[in-house]
């Protein structure tokens, strides 16, 4: 220990001496103030105020976009493409020059290639570049908006944070203008559920602004501006007020005893009520319950996982289920253990049982594991069959769509057919 102590404090002197550069490197790290130091918090959080401010000041205003639309369609450079207005680089330089000092980032000759096709003249449509413009500007006003919420000030959202500003935007949105306020609370954990389930793979609670804005979920969200959306646009958008009623409705339809909470035998009673009694015990072992019984947000999760079967995410939730030995992989152990809950099943409604083996062998076949015997979750990904995969151990109405799959299609095929005819 001698030894080492004086070898280590001469190699430690040497290395200071040869390296004094090493006082030159800027401070890059800064302790975040304790929960008592009070002063300090709320400098933070003033300071990081007046920077947002300063950042949103920086953005367009709506009179200088319009100012901008003026100035590129008087610099069009003719031809016109049909009815759209083009512009070459000379020109777009000319009104850069023009728009201002705000306007100086857009007009780039990185900006211009980005968005040079095809055009025989080399020029850029007009409209795809104001587009391109007021996307930016839109991407920066809303990270300001949810930096607003950022608590902490480390660039993420906490869940406390992301229902204080789906909340608050609740009254932006024309489209849940019907919403009465009592419902306010289920609607806000149910648009959060969809952002953390996607977003928070890890469960830790959070989840990176900069993920916010990369995800599509924000626009759909903010769809609900539209005063004249479509019925067809609100079914499929999971945010919107019909499609938050559905969820929720179906969560009361299926609590039976009106306590508020699901047991496995009302759970089972989901969709076609023919998933298995094997899954839904795993489901109740795997997922967060209170004395047995199953939340609202656990339940939003269990049908983000369901509805969305092809997505990574909720083939993450799946595969956490199926994986019953915890080994991050599925064998012939774990598949048998499951499929032998839909020959159960199968038996119970007067069918034929099909052969394990068979199946077995069509879902090694489907997914091609790295490793012939054992089917991890990133095989399952890449396959890109795992809700094919998932929905025949999980579901016997799944399973026997897939195995009637031939004479579906052709009996689709018989009808449209007929119609044709008629």
């Amino acid at each position: 220990m001698d030894l080492f102590t004086k070898y280590y404090s001469e190699w430690k002197g040497d290395r200071k001496n040869t390296n004094e550069f090493y006082k030159t490197i800027p401070r890059f790290y800064y302790r975040l103030p304790a929960e008592d130091e009070v002063l300090l918090q709320k400098l933070r959080e003033e300071s990081r105020a007046v920077f947002l401010q300063r950042k949103s000041r920086e953005l367009l205003d709506n009179e200088e976009l319009q100012n901008l639309w003026f100035l590129l369609d008087k610099h069009q450079t003719p031809p016109m493409i049909g009815e759209e207005a083009m512009i070459n680089y000379e020109n777009f330089l000319k009104v850069g020059e023009k728009a201002g000092p705000k306007c100086k980032q857009f007009f780039t000759a990185k900006v211009f290639a980005k968005l040079l096709h095809t055009d025989s003249y080399g020029r850029i449509s007009i409209m795809q570049f104001f587009n391109y413009v007021m996307r930016k500007v839109w991407l920066h006003q809303t990270r300001i908006g949810l930096s607003l919420y950022d608590v902490a000030g480390q660039g993420y959202l906490r869940e406390s944070d992301l229902e204080n500003y789906i909340l608050e935007l609740i009254p932006t949105l024309p489209q849940l203008d019907g919403l009465e306020k009592s419902f306010y609370s289920f609607y806000v954990c149910t648009a959060v559920r969809k952002f953390f389930f996607f977003l928070d793979p890890l469960r830790t609670g959070k989840i990176k602004i900069q993920d916010i804005l990369a995800c599509s979920f924000l626009d759909d969200l903010l769809e609900l501006r539209d005063e004249e959306l479509s019925k067809e646009s609100q079914e499929t958008n999971w945010f919107s007020a019909p499609s938050a009623l559905r969820v929720y409705g179906q969560y009361l339809n299926l609590d039976k005893d009106h306590n508020g909470m699901l047991s496995k035998e009302e759970l089972s009673r989901y969709g076609t009520a023919t998933m298995t009694n094997v899954f839904l015990d795993r489901v109740f072992q795997e997922c967060l319950t209170y004395d047995g019984e199953m939340d609202y947000k656990t339940y939003l999760d269990f049908v983000l996982a369901l509805e969305n079967r092809k997505e990574p995410a909720a083939l993450q939730y799946i595969f956490k289920l199926l994986d019953i030995e915890n080994k991050g992989y599925l064998n012939v152990f774990s598949l048998n253990y499951f499929f032998r809950a839909i020959q159960e099943l199968m038996k119970i409604h007067g069918q034929d049982p099909v052969s394990f083996q068979d199946v077995k062998d069509e879902i090694f076949d489907m997914v091609k594991p790295k490793d012939p015997l054992k089917i991890s979750l990133q095989d399952l990904i890449n396959s890109n069959q795992g809700d094919t995969v998932t929905t025949i151990l999980i579901d016997l109405n799944g399973f026997w769509t897939y195995e009637n799959r031939e004479a579906l299609v052709a009996n689709d095929n018989e009808n449209s057919t007929d119609l044709d005819d008629t």
